[in-house]
């Protein structure tokens, strides 16, 4: 049994299959829905249902409360067809441009670049390209069946050269994955995974200025769009504000003073927000979405990329929207939402 989703105001249709999920039909058939953490944790994937029923998985209230549901809203990573549906979303160009693919990849090395930051360099098979935007993710693919979802650090013109990826991962006290990867990981491990899913790259049809705003390791994918722009020799005034508690957690601060000092286009500002004592620190203080509104008050004309911790975005995603002018349909992000986030 199928259904027939038609996507407004593309018009385009593909089919769903009774128990598969709209966005999961949608990434199969390389449809380009919005969607972020695929889990009912994130809320990118939020859609106007125009006509049709959906039963909906289990989700979160923040991503979609139930008034948001009465009022005829779906989120497409948990809703499965009852009907023929027609939804209302903006469809993302090139999010469904390159073949998911389940292949193996083996360490190269692993670096820890902070206390609980890690540094994790992957080697693909020579013969099996994986293509993806800059800003994109892949999920590993654990004995079980469980995955955990990380973006690619690097951009994907690094690809030609050597087959592999770069992650930044950050320890999750008993996190199954991440205790692996900060315990018992050896170099020449062989891993399963799974990719390219995403809707988090850089828009490159507009010329308007752009925020990238990192906490963390959401650092890792707006790495990746930094290096691209760079490689593309994409010419947009950017400034990129990196927000993390003391100075030890900037475990790549070096590297985008190095990319800030190459690209005339690019300002890098790091914010801390608990500096200690000791990291004598003279630079921005405080919550780096506050940071950039002090900064830039009026975003009207921007577009703004924000990842990391799910606070953080959607704290500037509210102030940005509601106190710098900055248009909703401009502020792209992806939040970095653990397994603890999503129970």
């Amino acid at each position: 049994m199928t259904f027939t989703v038609t996507v407004q105001p593309s018009g385009h249709t593909f089919e769903v299959q009774r128990d598969e999920t709209v966005l999961a039909a949608a990434i199969r058939q390389g449809v380009g829905l919005p969607y972020g953490c695929k889990d009912g944790a994130c809320g990118s994937c939020k859609s106007r249902l125009l006509g049709g029923r959906v039963l909906h998985g289990a989700h979160q209230v923040k991503a979609m409360s139930p008034a948001e549901e009465e009022a005829g809203y779906t989120l497409t990573c948990c809703a499965t067809p009852q009907t023929d549906l027609t939804i209302e979303s903006r469809e993302v160009v090139g999010a469904g441009q390159f073949p998911v693919k389940k292949m193996p990849c083996r360490v190269s090395s692993l670096e820890k670049r902070a206390p609980d930051v890690a540094v994790l360099k992957l080697q693909l098979p020579a013969n099996d390209q994986l293509k993806y935007h800059a800003g994109q993710y892949v999920e590993f693919i654990l004995r079980d069946g469980a995955r955990r979802s990380y973006s690619m650090a690097n951009a994907p013109h690094t690809q030609a050269e050597k087959p592999g990826i770069e992650l930044h991962i950050r320890h999750m006290p008993g996190g199954r994955f991440t205790d692996h990867v900060f315990g018992a990981m050896k170099e020449k491990e062989i891993l399963r995974m799974e990719g390219p899913f995403g809707s988090f790259f850089l828009r490159e049809d507009s010329d308007k200025p752009i925020v990238l705003l990192a906490s963390g390791t959401g650092f890792a994918p707006i790495k990746a769009i930094v290096e691209h722009m760079q490689f593309k020799g994409i010419q947009r005034p950017a400034v990129l504000y990196w927000g993390c508690r003391s100075r030890q957690d900037l475990y790549l601060h070096e590297w985008a003073e190095q990319a800030a000092a190459e690209m005339p286009h690019l300002r890098y500002v790091p914010v801390l927000s608990e500096p200690k004592p000791e990291d004598d620190w003279q630079g921005r203080t405080g919550f780096v979405h506050q940071v950039v509104m002090q900064d830039l008050p009026d975003l009207s004309g921007h577009q703004v990329y924000a990842c990391g911790a799910p606070v953080m975005v959607e704290s500037a995603q509210r102030d940005f929207v509601a106190r710098c002018g900055l248009p909703e349909a401009e502020f792209y992000a992806d939040s970095f939402t653990s397994e603890a986030d999503k129970h």
